[in-house]
């Protein structure tokens, strides 16, 4: 399956808002608006534009011209900074396919190409199996667990750190 990353423009409000409202929150941030509105959208698109490159790398998941995903890599700051923290989600139909372990694949090229980062660091809830495999396909190595670290939706998970070096 060709999967490929995009750059987001601010022509994609649309799909990104049909995207966000469609996706699975299970195991993401609760600081992802719900439900997600034309000034999200618009927040995101311009910050993405601002910091593409910079601070980060965000790109749209194509798969057979159709946007099916979201996934970044941000850099931290202060003495994080040669840091950077991935983040994706993909439409539930499109699982279990592959598209997310080439994206994650794609992403840490490009992040470590363009950003001045020496690691990306990806935090999963424990009993998200698909996302910690995902990873886990992609080099990432397992360097600890925060016990309780997570409030979702009322039920308390532990944290898991992944690493990738450069």
């Amino acid at each position: 399956m060709n999967v490929e990353l995009k750059k987001w423009t601010l022509e994609d409000k649309e799909p990104l808002i049909k995207l966000c409202n469609t996706i699975d929150r299970s195991f993401l941030s609760d600081r992802l608006p719900d439900p997600y509105t034309n000034e999200s959208a618009e927040w995101w698109l311009n910050m993405v534009k601002e910091n593409e490159g910079r601070k980060g790398v965000f790109r749209e998941i194509v798969v057979k011209d159709k946007i099916v995903g979201n996934i970044s890599v941000e850099q931290k700051d202060d003495v994080y900074r040669k840091d950077a923290e991935i983040g994706y989600s993909l439409l539930q139909e499109e699982s279990s396919k592959g598209i997310m372990t080439e994206a994650v694949k794609q992403i840490c090229e490009i992040a470590f190409q363009e950003l001045d980062i020496i690691r990306i660091t990806g935090l999963v809830y424990e009993p998200n199996i698909a996302s910690r495999r995902v990873l886990e396909k992609n080099g990432f190595i397992l360097e600890g667990m925060m016990k309780n670290a997570v409030i979702k939706n009322g039920q308390i998970f532990d944290l898991c750190i992944y690493g990738k070096q450069k």
